[in-house]
Formats: C-alpha cells, structure tokens, sequence
C-alpha cells in the first residue's frame, strides 16, 4: 500500500466530501493502516474509493450520496458519525489542507475591503462563496493540525462580520477537535469565544452550560489530570445561578469521589462553592437570608464530612488533603462564629472566638492522630498520608490560629511532629522546622 501513488489534492478532495455527507461527525481518530483495513472490511462501512473521488474534483459540486463499492478504502472510515483517517496519509493531507487554506484565505483578504464598498448582488454573492470556502478549507486543516492559530483566527473573524453561520456547528466543530487533541489550548479557547458572542443574547444559555459540562465530564473520564478542560469549566462558573451552581456541585460529587487524584475537579468544586458564597455573603449584608446562610452553612459541614470520610478511604492522596485546607480556612472565616450563636459582626466575635477554634482544631487532630496510627508500613501511600496529615495540621495552625491561642504540642500530647517528619521525609527538613517554629 506504501507504493500506491496518491495525489495529495484529490486525497483532500475525498475528505471534504466525508464531512459534507455526514455534518454531524463528533468524534475523530488517526488509525494505523492495518487497523483501518480491518474496520473497513465491514459490510455496513459508509466508504467512497479514491478512484470514484479522484474522477470528481470539484468542490463547488454538491456532496454525491454515500454508496457501497468494491474493494477497500485505504484512506479513510466513516461510519456512525465517526471518522478515521489512515495515519499514512495525514502529512500528505495537511499539505494539501494547508496549501488549500492559505491560498482562498488570501483571496478573502484580498477581497474583504473591496466587496465591503460594493454592494450589488453579484460581488456580495461572490464574496459570500469565499467566506464559505475558507470556512471549508480551515475546518479540514484544524482537523489535521488542531493548534494552527491562522485557522482558528479566520472562522473568528468571518463569523464577527455574519450573523448566518450557526453557533451549534462551531461548538459541534471545536469538540470534534477535543475528541482527539483534548487539551488543545486553542480549541478551548475557540470554544469560549463562541459562548461570549451568544452570551447575551440566547434564551437556551442554561442548556448550553449543561451540555458544556457533561462536555468536559465526558473528555476528563477519557483524558485525566486536563488542566485546560476543567480551567473551561471553571470559567462557566460565572455565566451561572448560585442554584445552577448548586446543581453542578452535588452533580460531579460522585465523580469526584472516583477520581480522587485530580486536584483540577476538586478545584472546580471549591470554585462552585465560593460562587455561591458570594450570593449568600450578600444575603447575609442585606439581611434578608438567615434561612439561606443555614442552608450553606450546612452544605459546607456536609463537604467537610465527605472530605473526611474520602481521606479515611483513600490513603495518601494530596489532592484530598487540599481541599480539606480550603474548607477549613472558609468554614473558620464565615461560619466558625455563627456555629457558636455569636453575631457575625467582627467586633463581637472576639470573646468566643478562641473557643471555637479550639473545638476545631481537637476535631483536626483526632483526624490527625488516626492517620498517624495507620499500620506501620513501607508503603508509600502510607507514609504520605502521614506527611500530608501533619503538613495539614502545622499549616492550619499557622494560618488560622495565633502561637499564643493554642499550644499544639499540648493537643498532639506524645506525638513528636519532628521527629515524624523529617523520618518521612528528611528532604523538607528546612520547611518543618520553619512551621514548626512558628509553635
């Protein structure tokens, strides 16, 4: 098959004909040609051959129908609104696709002025035909090369001066591109401008936030640790409701749950809750939601709960740990005075603030003290349990309470924090002695 002869242009033909026929593609993948020679034995494979589309090159033609031939298709497979492509052929194909792009792309700059300043049918026609072609040609180039700015910057910049191309299809089109490149800066980004330029005016906004989220829900269960998809679902935080917020919040608990190692979702979840504390710290100035600052105050006790009993299930685990950090410091800041029946109101808090925060810190370490009574073990989830609980304990005594409001080594009684810690890791032994000076 390496011998056959392709003509790289009548190759990208071929593929713009696939996207034509089937506009509702939503998943991309480059396949071995071996393995596309086995998925394209099938009998219900929706194939063209290269000769059929070799004899039919132009563009401007309207998309034939799919058929069944003879024979094997050793470029491409299409079926079920999915597309391979055979990874033999994909520099070829960008070539081509690059070549294509660049030269109607230049046309359209070219014209772009021109056809503004004349307004008779047949030049705004004309001019038309070229926005579609480069719309064409750029959406086959970014399947081949996902990160070509050029590409992104010209659908931006056709779509900012028309209002007739539909938002669905870019959406559609930038989660075609993340189904294979999943933390493509420049799809994500491409994704939010769309969304900015409907914002304001789309009575369906809700909808698309949900479908957003199951969007990156769906690419983080197949592409872990994504910085860039869960950094998009952050960002949709501020188009939302504290209900819609809400919502989100107990929707990704279970997943959450299963996937305790990802710091980016926990995250996402504190980024949910302080969006909801801004509306009840509203409340709270107003005066007007005492039954809401208790519902919240309540929903903020419950994650810590959950929070422990995820620590207590899965060994060592940082990203738990951290959360629990952000839980801590806010629960003491907006909710540690009102636990106690003491007004919010800073310059009344001070008679029982102490108290309060002795109460919390006897809850974090007996938190402390079983993770520390772990089997002894060699094994590293282990150990570092037992670091990240200490490392805990030291910065939630530092950050939240004064040296002279509780004396630590009082509450840990024999346990020697030290000693502990630079056993477990004696290459900190600078930053231990650091918090632990600060006692």
């Amino acid at each position: 098959m390496a011998n056959i002869p392709v003509d790289a242009f009548h190759l990208l033909d071929h593929l713009l004909r696939i996207l034509d026929r089937d506009p509702l593609i939503d998943e991309l993948g480059f396949i071995h040609p071996s393995q596309l020679m086995i998925l394209n034995e099938g009998e219900d494979a929706a194939i063209l051959t290269f000769k059929e589309c070799k004899g039919d090159a132009n563009l401007g033609s309207e998309p034939s129908e799919a058929i069944e031939v003879e024979g094997k298709n050793d470029f491409f497979w299409s079926r079920e609104h999915k597309l391979g492509i055979s990874t033999e052929y994909l520099y070829p194909l960008y070539k081509a696709a690059k070549h294509r792009f660049m030269d109607v792309y230049a046309t359209y700059k070219k014209h772009s002025c021109f056809s503004l300043k004349n307004e008779n049918a047949d030049s705004s026609h004309a001019f038309s035909e070229i926005e579609n072609a480069v719309m064409k040609h750029s959406k086959a180039l970014l399947l081949l090369s996902s990160d070509f700015g050029t590409a992104w910057n010209a659908r931006k910049l056709i779509i900012s001066n028309r209002e007739d191309f539909s938002i669905s299809d870019e959406l559609l089109l930038s989660a075609l591109i993340l189904s294979f490149a999943p933390k493509s800066e420049n799809a994500w980004n491409y994704r939010r401008w769309v969304i900015k330029r409907i914002a304001g005016r789309c009575p369906t906004l809700e909808s698309i936030l949900a479908k957003e989220s199951e969007l990156v829900e769906k690419i983080a269960e197949k592409s872990k640790m994504n910085y860039r998809a869960w950094n998009h679902r952050c960002w949709l935080i501020s188009y939302m409701t504290s209900e819609q917020a809400l919502r989100e919040l107990n929707t990704i608990r279970s997943w959450a749950a299963l996937n305790v190692t990802d710091n980016s979702c926990f995250h996402y979840r504190r980024k949910l809750m302080l969006r909801m504390l801004v509306d009840v710290s509203h409340g709270i100035v107003a005066d007007t939601c005492t039954t809401q600052f208790e519902s919240f105050k309540q929903l903020w006790k419950d994650e810590l709960d959950w929070n422990e009993g995820l620590i207590r299930r899965y060994i060592g685990r940082e990203a738990l740990w951290l959360h629990r950090r952000f839980l801590s410091v806010h629960w003491v800041k907006h909710f540690g005075a009102d636990q106690l029946e003491i007004s919010r109101h800073p310059s009344e808090k001070n008679g029982n603030e102490d108290h309060y925060v002795s109460i919390l810190i006897n809850n974090e370490v007996g938190l402390l003290q079983d993770c520390l009574n772990l089997p002894d073990s060699m094994f590293e989830d282990v150990q570092s349990q037992a670091i990240h609980a200490a490392a805990y304990i030291l910065w939630l005594n530092r950050e939240i309470l004064s040296p002279s409001t509780i004396n630590l080594n009082q509450k840990l009684e024999a346990v020697d924090l030290r000693t502990l810690l630079i056993k477990l890791c004696p290459q900190k032994i600078r930053v231990w002695d650091c918090l632990l000076c600060d006692h």
